[in-house]
């Protein structure tokens, strides 16, 4: 009786241990897909949210003038820097604005190795605070998130800044989206 006790004792334990071997086997397959299949950018810009006022990514997203922006901004992997609590103003060139520069610029910057270049000149187009378009008439010039200057001149009832004239403003629930109809270029050093 003892030794058909010890047989079972000892089948029982062979089993859970190759049943638990396998598990062990599965879990590490299903953690190595699973890593696999994440996105490769993570952050609060990919946090999906219906109820809340859209950011200014989100509204850069939304609007059909934006797709070169948001191609570029993504080719920068700036996407978490637009969905911070801000507040920010992000000066939008329009899809036409990039298309007035010379040929060939976009797709040069949007190269990998163009990363750096290309952010520079995105947070050229970012500054701190929450500002309408009559309130910045109030200033010469606004301090960008890339630590340049850009100024803002008036033109009758119009906003010039950095040459690029604010044709509309979209409130965001982390600052404003100013659109503009040039693509300010930070000037070299």
């Amino acid at each position: 009786m003892k030794t058909t006790n010890l047989k079972f004792l000892f089948t029982t334990l062979l089993v859970v241990l190759l049943i638990s071997c396998k598990n062990e086997a599965n879990t590490t397959e299903q953690v190595e897909a699973a890593s696999t299949e994440a996105p490769e950018r993570q952050g609060q810009a990919f946090i999906e949210d219906d109820e809340a006022t859209p950011n200014v990514l989100q509204i850069a997203i939304g609007s059909p003038d934006h797709t070169t922006l948001v191609a570029a901004v993504q080719a920068a992997q700036l996407e978490n820097a637009l969905v911070n609590a801000g507040p920010l103003m992000v000066f939008a060139p329009t899809n036409e604005a990039f298309a007035a520069l010379p040929e060939g610029t976009v797709d040069d910057l949007l190269k990998p190795e163009n990363k750096d270049a290309l952010a520079d000149i995105l947070k050229y187009h970012v500054t701190p605070g929450n500002y309408s378009k009559d309130f910045l008439k109030k200033f010469k010039k606004l301090g960008q998130a890339n630590n340049q200057y850009v100024a803002v001149e008036v033109k009758g009832d119009d906003v010039y800044v950095g040459g690029a004239k604010i044709i509309a403003s979209v409130p965001a629930g982390n600052g404003i989206v100013h659109v503009i109809d040039k693509v300010m270029l930070p000037p070299t050093e």
